[in-house]
């Protein structure tokens, strides 16, 4: 593979309680482990970044298969849920939802460029045979 862009992130402090900078500078926050996995909360985590990234990505996708299809993916919007939980192996998993809204496309042509996005998307390939990714459609028909 040719690589195209490299991101480049640091994490410093106590890992899900500490903080991360992107080289560059544009991204910095502080981190907390979720309420639901016994932190404080009120900060950022990492699985909210990876649905961040995963959304605006899956979307980015979309728009492409949809240019290719000549569809109006007009009014779109990618959601990407990242849930957490322990994989039964004494780690932890993640499961991912991507619910797409395609308002002006009928839900089969509407299927179709979702599975096609799929398929095109970097963060579905490095997920695809280790996270659990399901895809929701929301179509005008």
């Amino acid at each position: 593979m040719q690589v195209l862009y490299t991101a480049s992130a640091r994490a410093t402090g106590d890992g899900r309680d500490g903080h991360v900078r992107t080289s560059d500078g544009t991204v910095e926050l502080d981190l907390a482990l979720p309420k639901e996995m016994g932190g404080a909360g009120g900060a950022a985590n990492p699985e909210q970044l990876f649905a961040a990234g995963y959304a605006a990505c899956f979307h980015s996708a979309l728009r492409v298969v949809a240019r290719q299809a000549k569809a109006d993916v007009s009014g779109s919007v990618v959601e990407a849920e990242v849930g957490i939980g322990p994989n039964g192996s004494g780690g932890y998993g993640l499961a991912v939802t991507l619910v797409v809204d395609l308002p002006a496309v009928e839900r089969a042509a509407a299927e179709q460029l979702v599975d096609a996005a799929h398929q095109v998307c970097p963060y579905s390939n490095a997920t695809r045979g280790n996270v659990e990714v399901t895809r929701t459609v929301r179509a005008a028909l």
